[in-house]
């Protein structure tokens, strides 16, 4: 009797559990269908992570447009009525940013954001994020190391002297997030009214205003020009890995960096897989990736190892992102308007 009242009472019990939990939770569904990425690294990275994600994902096929920072804001405001992007991934955060405070980007809060090392810096500090820090690099200079006219500079009054005129290849802060960090490095370290002397001085010695960050490597190292500005890990996979005769350099003041980041695209038509890419990224695993793909970013993932530590082990300047990022419309405009024109007119 005592048996049959314990395994009655056990069956009770049971019921209980059962209908305090309900049912069991069904698995996640596999991810299916198309994903529509805005890519703003470098051509190899994004063709390798399209084939990466794919490898996870099978059921889904990425397409992928690569766009400099300055070109991928002005994209999706053209297509704000109608997105043809589900995710924009990379760049400097100053552009997501700006693009947040134009409602371009679909705020999501994802469970892999705990794996930040940084979240105050890498992360939008909102409840529900509009932003993820995904890389960081450090801004540098690279000089071609066969001529010999010109020393490598080590501060940003030697790209001022005279010897660097017509000599300096940089991109435009329109559309690069590079030349962007730049020019609002300039502006923090000098001050605004200092700051748009010194880019009228700066501009008067470029050579030429490329779409590209990256590209001025391939323009010194083919000796088109003297000296390039660009992000020390475009000009790392320079010297490694296309063995040009180049050299790296840091402003003795501060140099500016970037959190290149990543967003989801107001209205993105394929939500789901934009969600699944966007954890994704936020994997130690996955960011180690970008070295096999030439990518020596930093990274902002926890335990993650970085193919490059010592490119963010240089003297870097407070960078405010805010600053730049809410400002980056009129700052562009200015140089655009103002100070650009003049370079190439005369």
């Amino acid at each position: 009797m005592r048996k049959f009242l314990v395994l009655v009472l056990f069956v009770v019990l049971l019921s209980v559990v059962v209908a305090c939990t309900g049912p069991a939770a069904d698995a996640p569904k596999a991810a299916k269908g198309e994903l529509n990425l805005l890519c703003t690294p470098q051509e190899e990275w994004c063709a390798g992570m399209k084939k990466e994600f794919e490898a996870k994902n099978p059921g889904v096929t990425v397409n992928y447009i690569r766009l400099s920072a300055g070109e991928a804001v002005t994209r999706l405001r053209n297509e704000k009525a109608n997105p043809q992007f589900d995710i924009w991934w990379g760049g400097p955060i100053d552009s997501q940013i700006a693009a947040k405070k134009e409602g371009l980007l679909e705020p999501y809060k994802s469970s892999a954001q705990a794996n930040i090392i940084d979240p105050k810096l890498m992360l939008d500090s909102d409840a529900t994020p509009s932003w993820a820090g995904i890389y960081v690099g450090s801004l540098g200079f690279t000089t071609n190391t066969k001529q010999t006219a010109i020393k490598p500079p080590t501060s940003l009054d030697d790209l001022l002297k005279p010897e660097m005129k017509g000599q300096i290849v940089i991109a435009h802060p329109a559309t690069s997030g590079t030349s962007f960090t730049f020019m609002c490095t300039v502006l923090q370290i000098k001050g605004e009214k200092d700051g748009w002397e010194y880019m009228k001085k700066f501009a008067a010695n470029v050579q030429t205003w490329t779409k590209s960050g990256a590209t001025p490597v391939q323009n010194v190292g083919k000796g088109e020009a003297a000296v390039g500005v660009v992000f020390s890990h475009d000009i790392v996979k320079g010297i490694d890995d296309d063995k040009m005769p180049l050299s790296l350099t840091f402003p003795s003041e501060g140099t500016g960096y970037e959190i290149g980041g990543m967003a989801i695209v107001k209205g993105a038509k394929n939500l789901d897989n934009a969600k699944a890419w966007y954890d994704w990224a936020l994997q130690g695993s996955t960011q180690e990736l970008g070295k096999k793909y030439k990518a020596y970013q930093g990274l902002t993932i926890k335990g993650a190892v970085p193919p490059k530590p010592e490119l963010l082990q240089v003297k870097l300047i407070n960078y405010n992102f805010d600053y730049c990022g809410n400002n980056k419309t009129a700052f562009i405009d200015k140089f655009s308007n103002e100070i650009a024109a003049a370079s190439l007119a005369k």
